[in-house]
Formats: structure tokens, C-alpha cells, sequence
């Protein structure tokens, strides 16, 4: 029997409308007509949404949004701020079902990530819709593609891939189209696909890494991090991770008396640890513990460098 994703959102939803109406919200006196508004307009919806996103609980998403006024990302910091363990929800879950179809030029110079979104995983399961995904993600590669925009042009056995995925959306009766676009150009691209086309992953590297490039590419795949290394980690992540760092050592009893100078030193040691767990090279190689994934490279070949990757999954 196939489950109804759909079937069961609603029905949370209602639950959540029925425990959390709208007026509970209003009842809540605002500070000022800003924050009625925000206030106002947050919705159960809302809710489910940040607690499917953090996994933190229903009255802690609710209060989170409501002191954030409804933006979603600051909720997310607002939690780990007060000391909440949260998953790491990041901008590659795109698209909710789908497929995910990850490519490579013959020559290994250029990778693609196609991802070709559905609202059922009924849809995304079937062996057509897999085959329209793949498709699509060939036209890329045959005609060198390098927007999405400049996908939906392509032609594909007389039609534009744009008509394509709009009689697919009429045959099918689901909202369809191509929702995200990856492309990575390098002396070598290796791809990867990690479960029923469920997540894609391109690495670039500065030379041929032959069977290495697949062992990185599902590092990345299981591990998720954010850069390649300390320094190509975007200073906004950086700025982000030392503010909740901070604001959990001011809320922390046996932090209480110690100057701003000296949680400051304290805060770049814990900065210290999220590069090692979060960026590639200082992760601890999957297959391997014992060694970083940087010491796997040099043990392949002392010049093999990961250049940029990209990683895509469904979720």
C-alpha cells in the first residue's frame, strides 16, 4: 500500500490548527503593529515546517518563530541559540520528491546536477519519470548547458524541454519541472548518485583522481560539509556560527563573569572544531577514521587537490 504523504501533512495540519488555531496567536498582546503582523501571520503550516526542518519540538518552533517574526532561518539560529541540538537542514534540500541525476562529460572535464522535481514519491519511484529525469539530465550534457533557463530551451526529439516537462505535468496530473541546475568545469569531475536518485554529488578535482573521485564524492554524500576547507568556508557562515557560539556561552551558568575577551578566545576554539567536522579536507575519511580526508588525498597521489563540489538531495 502506498503511503500518502499528502494524506498526512493535511492531517497534521488539521491537528496543529485544532490545538494551535489562529486566535491563540493573536491572543498573544504584540509589542508593537510590527510584531502583531508577524505574529498574525504565522501559521501552522509554519510551524510544521521548521519542526520537520529542526526536529526541535512543536512549542519550541511556534515561540521561535514568534520571537523571529516569521523568518525562518533566524528561527533556526534562534533555537540553537537557546542550546537546541537541531538537524542540519541546509540550501541543497531543494525539492521534496523527485529525482535527482547527477553527470559527467565523456572526458570528465564537466559535471551536471539535474534535479526534476514531483509532488509524490509515488511519481518519483516510477521507472518512466526516472527515464524523463535522465532525459533531461543527457540533453545537458550533450548541448553543454549551463543554466536552467538555458535547459528549458533545449530541444529534445523535436520539442523544447520546457513543452516536454509540461505535457509530462498534463499526463501525469502532479506539478512537475527541472528545479535545480549544478554545473562544475575541471581538469576532473567525478559524479555520484547516493540512493534512488535521491541525492546527487560532483567534485572537481585539479587532476585525473580516478576511483578516489567516487571514494570523495560519497564522503560528501554522508557527510555534508559545508566547504572544502577552513578558508573557502563563506565568511556569513563563519559570522553566523561565531554568533550562536557566543550567545550559548552567555547563557551558560558556568560561563557567568567572563569578559566578552575571553569567551572570544574560547569561541574560536569551538570554531576551530565545526571547520574539522564541517569542512571536507579535515573531515575523518568514512572508510578510513584514522585519516583525514586530506591524508587520503595525499596518500593517492601528494597533488591531488578538491577544487569545488556540489551536492544536491531531495527532502
Amino acid at each position: 500500500m502506498v503511503h500518502n504523504n499528502n494524506t498526512t501533512i493535511k492531517t497534521y495540519n488539521l491537528i496543529l490548527q485544532k490545538e494551535f488555531p489562529i486566535n491563540f496567536f493573536l491572543s498573544k498582546r504584540p509589542k508593537s503593529k510590527n510584531d502583531f503582523m508577524a505574529t498574525a501571520t504565522i501559521t501552522a503550516q509554519d510551524i510544521n515546517k521548521l519542526r520537520q526542518a529542526t526536529g526541535a519540538g512543536m512549542m519550541d518552533c511556534r515561540k521561535a518563530l514568534t520571537e523571529t517574526g516569521g523568518d525562518f532561518e533566524a528561527a533556526i539560529d534562534w533555537l540553537r541559540k537557546q542550546g537546541q541540538k537541531v538537524a542540519a537542514k541546509r540550501s541543497d534540500r531543494e525539492a521534496k520528491e523527485g529525482v535527482v541525476i547527477a553527470k559527467t562529460t565523456a572526458d570528465n572535464k564537466t559535471g551536471f546536477i539535474v534535479t526534476v522535481a514531483c509532488e509524490t514519491d509515488f511519481v518519483s519511484k516510477n521507472a518512466d519519470f526516472v527515464a524523463f529525469g535522465q532525459t533531461i539530465a543527457d540533453a545537458a550534457v550533450a548541448n553543454n548547458v549551463k543554466t536552467v533557463e538555458e535547459l528549458n530551451e533545449v530541444t529534445v526529439n523535436g520539442a523544447k524541454v520546457s513543452d516536454l516537462v509540461n505535457d509530462k505535468l498534463a499526463s501525469i496530473g502532479e506539478k512537475i519541472g527541472v528545479t535545480r541546475f549544478e554545473r562544475i568545469d575541471a581538469p576532473y569531475v567525478a559524479s555520484y548518485i547516493h540512493g534512488a536518485y535521491r541525492m546527487g554529488v560532483l567534485v572537481g578535482f585539479n587532476k585525473d583522481a580516478g576511483d578516489a573521485g567516487k571514494d570523495v564524492a560519497m564522503q560528501i554524500a554522508a557527510m555534508n560539509p559545508v566547504a572544502v576547507d577552513a578558508s573557502s568556508v563563506p565568511q556569513d557562515v563563519i559570522a553566523r556560527e561565531r554568533d550562536i557560539v557566543m550567545e550559548q556561552m552567555r547563557q551558560d551558568p558556568k560561563m557567568a563573569g567572563k569578559p566578552d575577551e575571553m569567551l572570544s578566545k574560547i569561541a574560536e576554539g569551538k570554531l576551530n572544531a565545526f571547520f574539522k567536522e564541517s569542512t571536507l579536507t579535515a573531515q575523518a575519511y568514512v572508510k578510513d577514521a584514522s585519516k583525514s580526508v586530506g591524508d587520503y588525498l595525499k596518500s593517492v597521489d601528494s597533488q591531488l587537490k578538491v577544487i569545488e563540489f556540489k551536492r544536491v538531495a531531495l527532502g
